[in-house]
């Protein structure tokens, strides 16, 4: 291994068993950076998509995590207002963090997940004199930055970072712009554990899920309103005169009960919920396509790569980051639009030549891409 072992301190709002794509991400990452021998130290909030209740306190070999609870769950998991929001996070995350520093004093490098970590994690990274780096998942930070004042104070913290990680080019293209030093900011591909999202025989997956005889059209994410869960369930009333055809939507959040009532109106559509890895790489491989319909721009698409490396492909929205995960050899991208979304997935079921030949592509084009070597890129940030 090159230089010593790192002792890192994460700082970020959502983590597991919280729900998305930034989630499972830092699942991975910590994964990867536990197995390399660098100690990690999370702390987060309880979950506030899902109804699920995480220990205050978890320790791993090489991870501890400390979950901070809301005062006001209800009122953050609507849209809060965005001051009180900032000062809640932030404050209650300052103390808790030098409280965490108090018994480990000596860390490394300090890495923020998000806008309101990267203040506070700034803040400590300068009072300990310690290496700071910070990841932007998504689309926010830049619609705020538009707003004057607001714009003006997030160049200023994020330009104070020794590296900045985005996730796409897009990305890097839009921090630029922001304003931000491009020598700082290096982009990172998210990736995959392909031993464990592999390709399993699809009639034997779809037997065990009672989806027998079935074309599966696949929805994986939170059930919010940007996601497109909406879209697949109109594209389901649509489609509903080819009987073999079905959908599936795995996944929680503010949405569920819409989804849940839709998949008991309607007969080819299924609600399956949350369900944990195992069963997620059955669904993938007894999908015959997976849908990411985003209304916004998604910065990566993280399921599109479980999707991939299972041997799936991919309908996906023509949306930020989406373009540079996937290829028209994998997959196809399109407007979020009902039509457009029916009329694909149709085009893709009476012709079966097309999506067997996008089906034979997917499992190399992962593994080629989406490797565990992508995560030495933020690896390397904590040194350089």
């Amino acid at each position: 291994m090159n230089g010593k072992l790192l002792r890192i301190l994460m700082i970020t709002t959502v983590f597991n068993p919280d729900v998305g794509g930034v989630q499972t991400h830092l699942d991975d990452l910590c994964e990867y950076l536990r197995k390399r021998g660098h100690k990690i130290f999370v702390i987060t909030f309880q979950p506030l998509m899902t109804n699920t209740k995480a220990p205050r306190f978890e320790r791993k070999p090489n991870l501890e995590v400390w979950r901070i609870g809301w005062l006001a769950r209800t009122y953050f998991k609507r849209k809060p207002n965005p001051f009180i929001e900032f000062f809640y996070i932030t404050s209650v995350s300052l103390i808790f963090s030098f409280f965490l520093l108090f018994f480990e004093r000596n860390v490394d490098v300090i890495h923020a997940h998000g806008i309101h970590s990267s203040f506070l994690a700034k803040l400590l990274a300068k009072v300990l004199k310690k290496r700071a780096v910070v990841t932007i998942h998504g689309m926010r930070v830049f619609d705020l930055s538009r707003k004057v004042m607001l714009g003006r104070l997030l160049k200023t913290i994020l330009s104070s970072f020794d590296t900045i990680l985005v996730i796409a080019d897009l990305w890097k293209e839009k921090s630029v712009k922001m304003g931000l030093n491009s020598e700082k900011i290096k982009v990172f591909t998210h990736w995959v554990d392909h031993t464990v999202f592999k390709p399993m025989n699809k009639m034997k997956c779809k037997k065990e899920l009672a989806l027998e005889g079935k074309f599966v059209i696949l929805f994986v994410g939170r059930l919010i309103e940007v996601k497109g869960p909406r879209l697949v369930i109109e594209a389901a009333k649509r489609l509903d005169q080819i009987k073999d055809l079905h959908f599936v939507i795995i996944g929680d959040g503010p949405l569920a009960n819409e989804v849940k009532s839709a998949s008991e109106m309607l007969q080819n559509l299924t609600y399956a919920g949350r369900v944990d890895v195992k069963e997620l790489v059955v669904y993938y491989n007894a999908a015959d396509i997976l849908t990411v319909p985003s209304l916004h721009d998604e910065p990566f698409g993280r399921v599109i790569l479980e999707a991939l490396s299972c041997g799936t492909p991919v309908v996906a929205s023509n949306r930020g980051g989406i373009p540079e995960a996937l290829d028209d050899s994998v997959g196809i991208l399109i407007e979020p639009e009902v039509d457009e979304i029916a009329q694909t997935i149709e085009n893709l079921y009476r012709h079966s030549w097309k999506l067997a030949e996008l089906r034979r592509n997917c499992r190399e084009y992962s593994k080629k891409r989406f490797s565990e070597s992508n995560a030495k890129v933020i690896e390397k940030a904590y040194r350089h």
